[in-house]
């Protein structure tokens, strides 16, 4: 390695010894430090080192910077928040890696959505506050897992190691002569990931968690989602990390390991492993959305709760209500209150309509995928660029730039339907001057006269489900693989030649939405993710270039296998979902 911000480490992964990149994190500059004027634009400022105990308002007293020993003897550090005058209370543990308190007068910067004051100073990013907790009789306990902040230690981005510190903090806590021996964890989106892996270790004091927009494989959710590398985005999170060591570089290991193997699978939570209550949500919108589903399937509990809905994470996260429904959650299952927790709905579905507009709130359901759902395949016409129920006899064939171009299917739906679960798109593919294609599909809605009707989300109009494939990784994984959810196998390519059609079964992203009678259903296929205005520099590596050509009809049945909610009841107009 020529370069001396990387190393080389040979570590254990799911029982192999593999080789990978480690790349040196950013030192964890304070006030009045002298930051080199090279690195001012990149290094974000931290706060000081300052172990204490004190109190950050009268009625809750902070433990700061408090070091624990993990079971090799490294030490990290936490920031506990716990009411005052209360003899012993249950703790909520957020483990993160982007930093266990704000900077001064920052508590707010992160939080896009949520309005000044909702929070309180205290709170750490994406995590549940001290403001609010430490009031209804928890102590609240923010990390700095080994390798952040000043933390001693190497950072593994998620995986086991990563989940074995979480273990020996959740036991060091629960023994702490404040803390009843009661844990949770909470958190959304990073700080719900980690749960996944901490809870899977199954720590005996770990009573429940509330993992809120949080996916669970690192590699199939997130750097090569359907095949199509999105490295350069999660490198983004990555190099924004603040330590003294170094952090396992996805980057570089991403061209060691391009496949699927064991660096990967360790980066994918053993979901099966989950056996405590578990309360999490998910946004129709969110890019975390299938490892939500995903894991909410998988875990092996009868005590699990899912609420899917439309808006973003942090406003959804922040809410009055949602706090208080978080609250009845952890009173069970952390205090032993017996409040009625359990006449939860197991789901409760927001069913979206347009705009900020939504059909239905907090459906409640017993199951997802619904038990009841009607799985319709609606095939596509090249010809007449529309698609309809039955296969279309004549062979037809559209082709689009690969770059820059766009082709839409629209069928208009003659009576209101419900499309509430896992989509497939199945395509016939050429590349025209290419061996590979990566396709960006969205679904989505429009009026009687074709014109565009997304969600918002944040104000901002949402693309619609979608999936992604790389066509030369296009490989099922027949043992995870269902007819309505494919499952990429990833483990080797298999380049185009020229004039080839093949196949891809492309997994679109879960769905719940409902179309009036009249409107129209749009697949949108194109060679790059469209999407403007949007906060996040989502990005992924294409290598698309020629034209692509969509097959239609006769023996290439290209077609959207959908999933149709039948009402529960009707009655002259009237219409019960």
């Amino acid at each position: 390695m020529e370069n001396p911000d990387r190393i080389k480490k040979t570590c254990n992964y799911n029982g192999v010894q593999l080789e990978t990149v480690w790349l040196k994190t950013k030192r964890p500059y304070t006030e009045g430090d002298e930051v080199p004027e090279e690195l001012k634009a990149t290094h974000r400022l931290h706060r000081p080192f300052h172990p204490r105990t004190y109190n950050p308002i009268p009625e809750i007293i902070c433990h700061q910077d408090v070091g624990v020993k993990m079971r090799d003897g490294t030490t990290i550090y936490c920031d506990i928040y716990r009411p005052v005058d209360v003899e012993k209370v249950p703790v909520i543990i957020s483990w993160s890696y982007f930093g266990k308190r704000p900077i001064p007068g920052h508590a707010f910067l992160y939080h896009i959505g949520v309005p000044a004051g909702t929070t309180s100073e205290m709170c750490k990013f994406e995590s549940p506050d001290p403001g609010f907790w430490c009031r209804n009789g928890y102590a609240v306990a923010n990390v700095d897992p080994r390798g952040v902040g000043f933390s001693e230690g190497d950072l593994t981005f998620y995986g086991k190691a990563d989940a074995q510190d979480g273990y020996d903090f959740v036991e060091w806590v629960a023994a702490q002569e404040w803390c009843t021996g009661a844990v949770g964890m909470a958190g959304n989106s990073q700080v719900a990931i980690c749960q996944w892996f901490i809870a899977a270790e199954q720590p005996p004091h770990l009573l429940a968690i509330a993992p809120w927009e949080g996916s669970c494989d690192k590699y199939r959710e997130s750097m090569y989602e359907g095949g199509v590398p999105a490295v350069d985005f999660n490198c983004w999170l990555q190099n924004s990390l603040i330590g003294q060591g170094y952090v396992d570089d996805m980057k570089e290991n991403a061209k060691l390991y391009p496949f699927i193997n064991e660096y990967w699978e360790d980066k994918a939570a053993k979901l099966e492993n989950v056996r405590i209550p578990c309360y999490m949500t998910v946004s129709w919108s969110h890019f975390h959305m299938h490892g939500v589903f995903e894991a909410f399937r998988r875990i092996r509990t009868p005590r699990k709760w899912l609420r899917a809905h439309r808006e973003f994470e942090w406003p959804d996260a922040y809410s009055h209500c949602n706090l208080e429904d978080l609250r009845i959650f952890f009173d069970r299952y952390l205090k032993n209150i017996n409040n009625g927790w359990e006449l939860t709905p197991r789901v409760r579905l927001d069913v979206m309509d347009a705009y900020d507009y939504d059909y239905q709130l907090h459906r409640a359901e017993l199951e997802f995928p619904l038990e009841r759902t009607q799985y319709t395949r609606y095939y596509l016409d090249a010809e007449n660029m529309t698609m309809g129920l039955q296969p279309f006899e004549k062979e037809a064939k559209v082709s689009y730039d690969a770059k820059e171009g766009v082709v839409c299917f629209d069928m208009a739906f003659d009576e209101e339907t419900e499309l509430t679960g896992y989509m497939k798109l199945h395509l016939w593919v050429e590349a025209e001057g290419n061996d590979e294609m990566d396709l960006f599909i969205n679904i989505q809605k429009a009026d009687e006269n074709g014109k565009w009707l997304p969600t918002l989300t944040l104000d901002e109009p949402h693309p619609g489900q979608w999936g992604k494939q790389r066509v030369s990784r296009r490989a099922l994984d027949e043992t995870r693989s269902t007819d309505y959810h494919p499952v990429l196998l990833q483990q080797y390519e298999e380049k185009l030649k020229p004039g080839e059609i093949v196949p891809v079964e492309i997994s679109i992203w879960p769905s719940c939405k409902i179309w009036h009678k009249g409107q129209k259903l749009r697949v949108q296929i194109a060679g790059h993710y469209i999407r403007e205005g949007w906060f996040e520099p989502l990005r992924w590596e294409t290598d698309n270039v020629g034209r692509h050509v969509i097959h239609t009809g006769g023996q290439y049945d290209s077609y959207l296998l959908a999933p149709v909610i039948p009402a529960r009841y009707t009655a002259k107009g009237y219409t019960y979902r």
